[in-house]
């Protein structure tokens, strides 16, 4: 574990889930102990919601939630659940920080791409209705989002791009809508990845760091699970990357988080 760093978001994290039940205190120690000093719960579905919220019962002022349908989740159902979600959004004001993780994913199915775009352009005004960020979950469909983008029938809101993984011209046609932030996590200390390439593109004025955990675990934990901890690697990696002090990146990255999802630094 590279030297606690004073301050480090995971803007991107699902401790929430079941792979944390058995010792979930002690990866919020853990997280702490790294310098890790607040964490964003990202949803995924109706079902996922009941636990978000035990989570931030546990620790409500270590993590926060955001509220959405994952494009993995998105099937017959999706109007119903978008339905209820959008009245849960209303009824509790204040309680989430962002909408997601909403997005594309047409990397194993692209079944329900068209379902998936009328998602994202639901989701999408509902940042606008309720002054939320969102948080883009994108696989194999930037040219869906461009066209959500173009057809917004609203101003773009503001957002990140999170696991981000694709082109320097991507990035730059995402640019064209908005100056987003993009999310860094393990897979930019993997070998084969492209990502380190991105970061000096990216800028560290407009980086999150992540962790994506229980996935994406950095080099030196790969193919374990992952958790905030893990977050001073990736932010180890970026500063040696980019050969600037890792309490910059740390200390930048943290207060773009907290820019965007309007949290105590």
């Amino acid at each position: 574990m590279p030297d606690s760093l004073s301050l480090m978001i995971d803007s991107h994290s699902h401790i929430y889930g079941t792979e944390f039940d058995a010792d979930i205190h002690d990866v919020v120690s853990r997280a702490r102990q790294a310098g890790v000093t607040h964490v964003v719960m990202p949803n995924e579905n109706l079902e996922s919601l009941a636990r978000l919220r035990h989570t931030h019962r546990l620790y409500p002022d270590f993590v926060s939630m955001t509220i959405g349908l994952h494009p993995e989740e998105i099937n017959r159902d999706y109007a119903s659940q978008l339905a209820e979600m959008k009245r849960i959004l209303s009824a509790e004001k204040g309680a989430f920080v962002a909408v997601g993780e909403i997005g594309i994913d047409l990397y194993w199915d692209k079944t329900w791409r068209a379902e998936q775009m009328d998602a994202l352009s639901e989701q999408l005004r509902w940042c606008s209705e309720f002054h939320l960020p969102f948080i883009i979950h994108c696989r194999d469909g930037i040219d869906e989002i461009i066209q959500v983008f173009s057809e917004l029938n609203c101003p773009v809101p503001q957002g990140v791009f999170h696991s981000f993984t694709g082109t320097e011209a991507h990035i730059e046609r995402l640019r064209q809508f908005g100056d987003f932030f993009f999310g860094v996590n393990g897979i930019v200390t993997f070998k084969n990845s492209h990502v380190r390439e991105l970061l000096p593109v990216i800028g560290l004025d407009r980086m999150l760091v992540e962790t994506d955990a229980p996935y994406l675990a950095p080099v030196p934990h790969r193919g374990k699970r992952n958790e905030p901890a893990f977050v001073a690697h990736v932010v180890s990696y970026i500063a040696s990357a980019l050969d600037i002090p890792s309490e910059v990146v740390s200390r930048v990255t943290a207060t773009n988080a907290a820019t965007l999802f309007h949290l105590p630094l």
